[in-house]
């Protein structure tokens, strides 16, 4: 018979394990895990005056933040988009368990892979290497009068049409993101 500390001291390790995979396996996909904070994400989606008749890409969508809040408070079609297995199946779970189920749709996969021409907004809480990656495939494939938003990293190159420092949140209008207006107060994008 096995001991009952032995059990719990397994359940332990096991937890641990799971947690340890849970926060840092992204970094193994080019990326380290850290949620949006709720503040930020409400920027966010309030910054690029998200509607019913937008659909939201949410890179690295995580655990959701983002992408169930834009469905059921703003009615938008989400695409969640993610690369770690462990948090898709808690992507698709959540939307097959929670509201508005019909209006997210959960990818797993990379990112710089994706089509960005269906997008009326894209959500972003991704590195600097990232965002810059990511500048060329806005520009080839964002419809005009599409909404770049993205926590605490700047698109490089490009000029922000808005930026609130409390919450570290970046608001880009393509394209008239590529083009610097004269006199604006607007930021511009760098490294």
């Amino acid at each position: 018979m096995v001991a009952p500390t032995l059990w719990v001291a397994v359940g332990l390790l096991v937890f641990g394990v799971a947690m340890a995979y849970f926060v840092f396996a992204t970094f193994l996909f080019g990326a380290g895990y850290q949620p949006t904070p709720r503040r930020s994400a409400e920027r966010m989606l309030r910054y690029a005056e998200v509607g019913p008749h937008d659909t939201v890409y949410d890179l690295g969508a995580g655990t959701g933040a983002i992408v169930f809040r834009a469905a059921r408070t703003y009615r938008a079609r989400v695409v969640g988009v993610e690369v770690e297995p462990i948090r898709v199946l808690v992507l698709r779970l959540r939307r097959r368990l929670g509201p508005f189920g019909d209006r997210v749709t959960i990818r797993w996969g990379n990112l710089f892979r994706l089509d960005f021409r269906p997008a009326t907004v894209v959500t972003a809480f991704l590195w600097p290497g990232a965002m810059a990656r990511l500048r060329p495939k806005f520009e080839a494939e964002l419809p005009d009068g599409a909404r770049v938003v993205s926590h605490c990293h700047r698109v490089p190159g490009w000029t922000a049409a808005e930026y609130d420092p409390e919450t570290d949140v970046y608001l880009y209008r393509w394209p008239s993101a590529r083009n610097p207006p004269a006199e604006s107060g607007a930021v511009t994008g760098g490294t």
